[in-house]
């Protein structure tokens, strides 16, 4: 079975290093918010192109936060308005309503899965704060569309980069490209920890204090707690494990992207829709996009995960239920927004990371394409 992510394959691949990184953080007796964390954290905001980075808990409270920080200023308040697209993971929209914000849906372009610049404008109105525009499955969402209604309606642009560590718009990665963003570490992600972990990275010096006040309890000085903040930090062996791990996230992304240029190339099946790019030839040297999954659609989806099981290549569905739909977003179930519900009734992730073996890219391939529905 050709897995659809080999994590113990991934970890084994920064072998010795790793365990001595974590050996040195056992041996050091101290476990949070030590040398680790700032020296990721200055790696990190290096790499992505920020004055800051803050780690946090989780790619979920790296949103939280924000929003919260946001309100603290009083930039925001109970019940206004942040945009984000209808076909997010549910953690986006979590972040919002977690903090009494209203989370307003919007439709996404259904060749690209990310947030429909066209659809945007009739949903703004005078309790709009915010677009949280979500870099879906670790293509660039930005445009110049977007761009254009953040600085007409002057609002603020969160980035949810979760899923797109490294990609590019305009010479500049996402997590540079709003005035804040959240970035999700979990194991399975490009830049992925050995637990839950996150960050956020920003170039405003005031948010980026509150921030890292609000994550630790609401206090600067111990046992001061100047707001109601949380209990939110990244702890020292996360840290160390993506220290090690960012050293060769620009090369592991460059096999991603190899690994979807491939299957760009060469998957036939007319059954298949792939993602849509402008020049399928480009894909390998092209940063926009850091493939963290290479998601096709199919109307029939079942069959075709039935079919890739049973010849050996294991699948996912990201994600089956859109959050509209979800039980806990109850009153928003009689919403309806057709394309979104396409997508999800559609979409299945083939296998890709950096660990693949050419052999193993070629025989899913093969199996795609001899699919008969």
């Amino acid at each position: 079975m050709i897995k659809f992510l080999d994590l113990k394959k991934i970890n084994d691949s920064f072998e010795p290093e790793l365990s001595q990184a974590i050996q040195n953080v056992l041996n050091s007796g101290w476990y949070l918010t030590g040398g680790e964390n700032k020296a990721f954290e200055e790696e990190f905001a290096a790499f992505v192109g920020t004055k800051h980075a803050i780690g946090v808990a989780n790619g979920l409270d790296a949103l939280r936060l924000i929003l919260k920080a946001y309100m603290e200023m009083g930039l925001m308040n109970e019940g206004d308005e942040i945009i984000v697209p209808a076909n997010t993971f549910i953690a986006s929209v979590l972040a919002i309503s977690d903090n009494k914000l209203v989370p307003v849906l919007v439709e996404p372009e259904p060749s690209s899965f990310n947030l429909d610049a066209s659809k945007i404008e009739k949903y703004i109105n005078p309790r709009t704060r915010a677009i949280m525009l979500v870099h879906l499955y670790g293509q660039n969402a930005m445009n110049p569309g977007i761009q254009e209604i953040i600085d007409r309606h002057k609002l603020k642009l969160i980035e949810d980069s979760a899923q797109s560590i490294g990609a590019v718009y305009g010479g500049r990665k996402t997590g540079a490209l709003g005035h804040a963003s959240g970035h999700s570490f979990y194991p399975g992600k490009n830049l992925g920890c050995l637990g839950d972990g996150g960050a956020v990275t920003t170039n405003d010096d005031e948010l980026a204090t509150l921030i890292r006040t609000l994550a630790n309890y609401g206090s600067k000085k111990k046992y001061h707690c100047e707001h109601k903040g949380l209990n939110s930090r990244l702890d020292e062996i996360q840290a160390t494990i993506l220290r090690v791990k960012l050293k060769r996230l620009n090369a592991d992304n460059k096999r991603r992207r190899e690994i979807a240029q491939y299957y760009i190339s060469n998957i036939k099946n007319p059954h298949i829709i792939l993602p849509a790019l402008t020049d399928a030839t480009a894909v390998a040297e092209n940063e926009t996009a850091v493939w963290h999954l290479f998601v096709i659609r199919s109307a029939k989806r079942e069959a075709l995960q039935s079919f890739l099981t049973e010849n050996g290549v294991q699948t996912l569905i990201h994600y089956p239920i859109p959050p509209h739909k979800q039980e806990a977003y109850r009153e928003m179930n009689g919403l309806s927004f057709p394309v979104t519900e396409q997508i999800h009734a559609e979409v299945l992730s083939l296998p890709i990371s950096p660990v693949m073996e050419d052999e193993e890219v070629k025989i899913v391939v093969d199996v795609v394409n001899r699919f008969q529905a």
